[in-house]
């Protein structure tokens, strides 16, 4: 890059980073093509991998960007003139092109590097009207669309042969049987006898852990229903496993604690027309994350709450429940999401660093989040007007996150914090619920901690107010102070005590390492109360056993894949 005038060095640069977006666009389809054959091969691990590659390759290609300016142009690395001109040629070069709000925000997120950008700049990056995604969609997605001339089990019969993998069908006929059955039978008992005139679906095939997914939707005369088929790799073929036909049920599956689909799809905005049909009730960044484009997500989302608190009223609040010893949360009461900042210091008996927490944060980014790990969101340099803030709020933000957070005249900077979708906490749901509601979330609890053992996860601290409750009532774990790998940890029995001193002394007589856990003692802390401790112990009072924890570990240090499905 060696132009001789600003305008030949604002192209040169606008050249540079259309060519570098490109390069990673490329980079993440290959990976993402990689998950059929994936499927095909049963190559859980190895999927397993490329996912956590995936969701890396952003920032690392960003980085790389920004490093190659920084060596190139030295501090003009840093004008702002520059990357007025920068964006204007940049504009030019991508306007055609099928999503170029991804293109657009990979600009922006370099020159919010470069230039150590606080808050928004709109002359040098892409904001508001420049990056509304769905305005250059490039034509209608590419689906396939099947209609029932009298046999529904021909119908399916033609799907699977479209849908044809490498990997023959186990029993294509049983398959497209099963799928006639199934379908028939939802929309008799469910949509008042209503009968299947044809069925829609995307033409790509969603990938993730060990099942592919066709997604479409079912028409019928007077009612429609959305129709996800996930098809399962066996050692003796391709099955259908399972029929998905409920608004509920395809939202569990696209939930925000959910791992990212591998899906090639383009134009994606195409893509998000098409599902937003299929599960209206997903948003716009939710939908962008689960396909796996994660900032463009991040990015729709931050757009979506600049929105709102153009239109709102009340303040941020301290969210409710119990005051936590490392993060300061907060919320506004009309939206549905937490702002997570870390504080200064930790009072006793926490022992971790800032550093420890924020690696406990990158490791549930690219770790299977198998539907009980909130999606937690990374932003830096965050601007709201102080008026926005409860005083009390504002007094702990400055207070307890001084080396985060600070006052810029009538607004509040946060350099850093973590957005999450908000819950309902766990401790404060069970006294506000009925007692069989209560007995449901309770049972719900032991499961996700079975289902985050399966995944190598332990939460480190098990207590119910690290762990909400989402609008369908299922528990998800979202504080991730104290969260390790499973293997890491060592699962040990309480030793008897030797005599009448050990048994009677105030404290351990015995040593204790660093990892050690001991399961035996979760009861007396879970804070549950007799008749609820009496349904967990009942249900889940193997988790209370050493035993089963080391069992967990031993699966997982064999190579086993254990299959946690979302349906």
């Amino acid at each position: 890059m060696t132009p001789s005038t600003d305008a030949e060095m604002a192209l040169a640069v606008a050249t540079e980073l259309n060519r570098a977006f490109l390069v990673y666009n490329t980079e993440f389809r290959v990976i993402t093509r990689r998950a059929r054959s994936r499927f095909e091969r049963r190559e859980w691990r190895e999927g397993q991998a490329d996912a956590a590659e995936r969701i890396g390759l952003y920032d690392l290609h960003v980085d790389r960007s920004v490093q190659d300016l920084h060596s190139r142009l030295g501090l003009r690395a840093q004008d702002r003139g520059l990357w007025q001109s920068a964006k204007r040629d940049f504009a030019a070069m991508v306007a055609n092109y099928p999503d170029l709000e991804f293109t657009k925000t990979y600009f922006s997120s370099v020159a919010r590097r470069a230039c150590k950008i606080r808050g928004l700049e709109p002359d040098i990056e892409f904001t508001g009207e420049e990056t509304i995604p769905l305005r250059n969609i490039g034509g209608p997605l590419i689906g396939r669309n099947y209609f029932n001339s009298g046999s529904l089990v021909f119908m399916f019969e033609t799907l699977i042969r479209d849908f044809a993998w490498s990997t023959p069908f186990a029993h294509a006929g049983r398959c497209a049987q099963f799928l006639a059955d199934q379908v028939n039978a939802h929309f008799r008992s469910k949509l008042t006898g209503d009968a299947v005139v044809c069925i829609d679906v995307m033409a790509p095939v969603f990938y993730r852990d060990t099942r592919a997914y066709v997604i479409g939707k079912a028409t019928g005369w007077t009612h429609s229903s959305p129709i996800v088929i996930a098809f399962a790799s066996t050692e003796n073929g391709i099955v259908v496993d399972a029929v998905v036909m409920t608004e509920d049920g395809v939202e569990l599956m696209f939930g925000f604690a959910r791992s990212y689909f591998h899906v090639d799809v383009e134009p994606v905005g195409a893509a998000i027309v098409f599902l937003r049909k299929v599960i209206p009730r997903e948003t716009v960044h939710e939908l962008f994350t689960i396909l796996g484009r994660a900032k463009q997500g991040k990015t729709e989302r931050y757009r979506g709450f600049g929105r709102h608190l153009q239109y709102s009223r009340d303040q941020f609040v301290v969210t409710p429940g119990k005051k936590g010893m490392v993060m300061t949360v907060f919320t506004l009461p009309s939206y549905d999401v937490v702002f997570k900042v870390i504080r200064d210091k930790f009072p006793f008996p926490k022992n971790t660093s800032n550093e420890e927490v924020r690696q406990r944060y990158r490791l549930v980014a690219h770790h299977d989040k198998v539907g009980r790990l909130v999606d937690a969101q990374e932003f830096r340099m965050l601007r709201f007007a102080k008026d926005r803030f409860e005083p009390g709020l504002l007094a702990e933000l400055l207070g307890e996150t001084a080396l985060t957070t600070s006052l810029d005249g009538d607004t509040l900077l946060i350099q850093h914090a973590y957005v999450e979708r908000r819950l309902r906490p766990l401790d404060i749901y069970l006294r506000e619920v009925d007692q069989p509601t209560a007995v449901r979330a309770v049972l719900d609890y032991g499961q996700a901690l079975r289902d985050l053992a399966s995944a190598n996860v332990f939460p480190g601290d098990l207590l119910m107010k690290n762990f909400g409750v989402n609008r369908a009532g299922r528990v998800i774990f979202y504080d991730y102070d104290e969260l390790c790998l499973l293997i890491d940890c060592n699962f040990r029995e309480m030793p008897r005590p030797r005599d009448y001193d050990d048994e009677m002394a105030s404290e351990p007589w015995f040593s204790v390492g660093e990892h050690d856990v001991f399961p035996e003692e979760f009861a007396p802390f879970l804070g549950l109360s007799p008749q609820l401790l009496d349904v967990f112990q009942g249900a889940h009072g193997d988790l209370l056993t050493a035993r089963y924890w080391q069992t967990m570990q031993a699966r997982i240090h064999r190579g086993e894949v254990i299959e946690l499905l979302p349906y």
